[in-house]
């Protein structure tokens, strides 16, 4: 485990502010627009001064609310979660608090993933010390649920999202393909689907509610093809990886068409882009590089500014934050990076 972030580190708050969640050593940090589409304010550490071990997970609910889970040290040799809220970007964050652990004690088990339901509920997920998914909530009125091992075996690649039905999905690789959990009304447990067989590049996963019905599953076979899947139906081939790692999606409204914009560090060390009509994988489509040429391990992110504008977003491992936003244009050109 090291710097990982889960979830979308890019997000607009329900005021409109754009905000970035950043790691550092120790702490989790924030920067957020002073007004929607203004200057940034300076990082800022968020839910007090506890130390913290490197990485975290970060989901947002449907009240625009920011949940994060990260692991802490509790004493020597042993580890334990905490969750904060943050509420608005520019207001401080709850003070971080504790979760537990998958097995009661011990070390760190893996990077958590977090998923909010409609209610304004954290769902995390989290490898256990069998190599299995355990995952625990907050209670509708307050407090936690007990630690619940959903199963699995030999587990890495974990992520959770809530679907626009308000159900959240949680997906997890292992050797034999992808493995599937999905409540199947609000507030239920997740319970396990029939897993997908397939051969899947490790670190490939993302997921994007693409209607009611459907998320769309992302990910690389290891030879380095991007493939889209809903449970109805067989994975469909996209087009060749821009290069290594996950993709970026985002479903937004270009020229009036509901649109899936992927997003990728190229090979080249640039970002491509692609976009094609949500759910229509074969329409085609194709990459276009925008920017300048970042290092490995640069992260790309993508969001909507309060106006509704494709902003996407690129953090190198030296801390550097660059932003571009979409052109008032037709088409998805985007404006000049720049260092923010």
């Amino acid at each position: 485990m090291d710097r990982t972030v889960n979830g979308n580190w890019l997000i607009r708050g329900r005021d409109g502010r754009l905000s970035v969640y950043l790691p550092a050593d120790d702490a989790v940090l924030c920067r957020a627009e002073r007004v929607p589409g203004g200057s940034w304010e300076p990082p800022r550490r968020i839910g007090g001064e506890q130390q913290l071990h490197a990485g975290f997970a970060v989901g947002q609910g449907p009240d625009g609310y920011a949940h994060l889970v990260a692991w802490r040290p509790t004493r020597s040799g042993e580890s334990g979660l905490v969750h904060t809220t943050h509420f608005r970007p520019l207001l401080a964050a709850l003070d971080w608090m504790p979760f537990g652990h998958p097995n009661k004690e011990g070390d760190r088990t893996g990077d958590p993933v977090v998923a909010v339901d409609v209610e304004g509920r954290a769902h995390l997920f989290v490898r256990n010390r069998g190599k299995g998914v355990s995952m625990r909530n907050q209670k509708e009125r307050g407090g936690l649920n007990a630690w619940h091992d959903l199963k699995g075996s030999k587990v890495h690649d974990l992520l959770a999202v809530t679907g626009e039905s308000g159900r959240i999905e949680v997906y997890a690789s292992n050797h034999t393909g992808i493995l599937r959990w999905f409540q199947q009304e609000p507030g239920r447990r997740p319970v396990a689907a029939d897993p997908l067989l397939v051969q899947m590049q490790p670190g490939t996963l993302a997921a994007l509610p693409t209607s009611k019905e459907h998320t769309t599953l992302f990910y690389a076979d290891p030879d380095g093809t991007l493939y889209a899947w809903r449970p109805d139906a067989e994975p469909r081939p996209l087009l060749a990886a821009a290069g290594p790692g996950p993709v970026t999606v985002l479903r937004c409204d270009i020229d009036g068409l509901d649109c899936t914009i992927l997003a990728q560090r190229s090979a080249s060390g640039r970002v491509a882009f692609a976009a094609y009509p949500t759910e229509q994988e074969t329409a085609g489509l194709s990459w276009t590089e925008s920017g300048p040429q970042l290092p490995t391990g640069t992260r790309v992110a993508l969001a909507q500014d309060a106006t509704g504008r494709v902003v996407a977003a690129t953090l190198t491992p030296d801390g550097t934050l660059r932003l571009s936003r979409r052109k008032e244009e037709p088409g998805l050109a985007l404006e000049a990076w720049r260092e923010v």
